[in-house]
């Protein structure tokens, strides 16, 4: 065997097993092939190895080398990396001790983006497309059998009533008419309903409630929803925000809502109930009278987003918008979250990110631990309701509180806010986020 042919066979056997046994494998296996930076940040790749090791690793750039302040077409990863000048793309490829090709990743150099950082607790007011089906209810005859004429009849909770008798359903009231109504004059009913984005037709028979003295089909059913959240962020330019940061599902089924029409108003925090192992802690909030703040036209796992029609902006903790940080910007580390604890006032309390996880289309991104002890005082750690409070590193915005872990309040997961802007429609969507 060529002692040539041995020592590159060597070079790869050590760089597999490096990759294989050492933790920070994890930053090259998850690292993105597309990248996104502001014009004026530096190139940061995001690799957590040894400095030993990047110091044998080169980047050779194949597009506009103009884009950055840089003279030359490859420089070594160990030097100041160069700064972005202009928007474009640049292709880069990560070569180890200059031959080893390890990786290639597009990089697209967009305008700044700022945004005001949220932090006020918001309610939320969503009218359903359909009336959703929550559960199932027994109906007692005049000779005291129950029946389920819905589930017999194959209605699944979940399940949303799309129409009946081709009559379109908008409200739980207007359901409970029509049902009785059709089943006084003793017709059956076909009834459409949605299941998995499918329409499913059921025909079912009405039977008279003596408790109710109602002819009813036997289902618990719901056409609205409410609770109290925490709003992320608001564009200047767009007035377009994100909040939550999370989808917004029905209590009962778990199902993703769909929204028909849905508003955005102001609230204030009247109360906590602490977190503790085991059991979430939660925001008690009410809704602040004739103060709508914008519509929602997106429930998605990013969370929702409309746009605003009134300033809320009197109540920011930052008086100018704040710059974002892209997935491959964020590190480890110190950080902090704006939320409210009392009333309307946002206040800024400390955080660790933990662990970064890209790739991850569930909003889960990050692992972040509550370190303050204050907010840890009042709240036990991150709560219901504090989801979609941002989170602000290095005086910029990259992401939001998303879920808590039930079994220790003081961490939890967070989503980037480069996955709920892209949702948001205000950057470009390169990785094809799911919906």
């Amino acid at each position: 065997m060529p002692k040539s042919f041995r020592k590159t066979l060597g070079i790869f056997l050590t760089l597999f097993l490096f990759l294989t046994l050492f933790s920070p494998v994890q930053s090259y296996l998850t690292l993105p092939s597309e990248q996104k930076i502001s014009v004026g940040d530096r190139l940061i790749l995001g690799l957590e190895f040894p400095q030993s090791f990047l110091d044998q690793l080169s980047i050779e750039i194949n597009q506009d080398q103009s884009i950055l302040n840089f003279q030359g077409s490859t420089f070594d990863y160990s030097e100041i990396l160069p700064v972005a000048l202009e928007p474009g793309q640049v292709n880069l490829k990560l070569k180890l001790f200059g031959v080893i090709p390890l990786k290639n990743i597009n990089v697209d150099v967009v305008e700044n983006i700022k945004l005001y950082p949220g932090g006020q607790a918001v309610g939320v007011i969503l009218r359903t497309q359909g009336i959703l089906i929550v559960g199932q209810s027994p109906i007692i005859d005049q000779n005291g059998n129950t029946h389920f004429p819905a589930k017999d009849g194959g209605i699944e909770v979940g399940d949303t009533v799309v129409s009946i008798n081709n009559i379109s359903m908008q409200t739980d009231e207007q359901l409970a008419r029509i049902i009785n109504e059709l089943g006084t004059k003793h017709e059956q009913i076909s009834i459409i309903i949605k299941r998995n984005n499918s329409l499913i037709t059921k025909r079912i028979t009405p039977i008279y409630c003596p408790e109710t003295k109602t002819y009813r089909i036997g289902l618990y059913v719901r056409d609205n929803a409410g609770g109290v959240g925490t709003l992320t962020f608001i564009d200047p330019v767009s007035q377009k925000y994100g909040a939550l940061g999370h989808m917004i599902c029905d209590a009962e089924t778990n199902q993703q809502i769909n929204i028909k029409k849905g508003k955005l108003v102001r609230a204030s925090i009247k109360g906590i109930e602490v977190g503790k192992r085991g059991r979430p802690g939660e925001k008690m909030g009410i809704f602040v009278d004739n103060s709508e703040l914008g519509d929602i036209q997106i429930n998605s796992y990013c969370g929702i987003f409309g746009e605003m029609n009134k300033n809320i902006l009197a109540n920011n903790y930052y008086s100018e918008p704040l710059p974002i940080a892209y997935v491959n910007q964020i590190e480890t580390g110190y950080a902090e979250i704006l939320t409210v604890v009392e009333n309307e006032i946002v206040e800024k309390f400390s955080i660790n990110i933990d662990k970064i996880m890209t790739g991850r289309t569930d909003g889960k991104n990050m692992i972040i631990r509550i370190t303050d002890s204050e907010l840890i005082n009042k709240t036990g750690g991150i709560i219901q309701g504090m989801s979609g409070s941002p989170i602000v590193q290095k005086g910029k915005i990259v992401g939001a509180v998303t879920h808590v872990f039930v079994n220790d309040p003081t961490r939890g997961y967070g989503i980037f806010i480069e996955d709920m802007l892209t949702k948001a429609g205000i950057i470009e969507n390169v990785n094809n986020l799911g919906a």
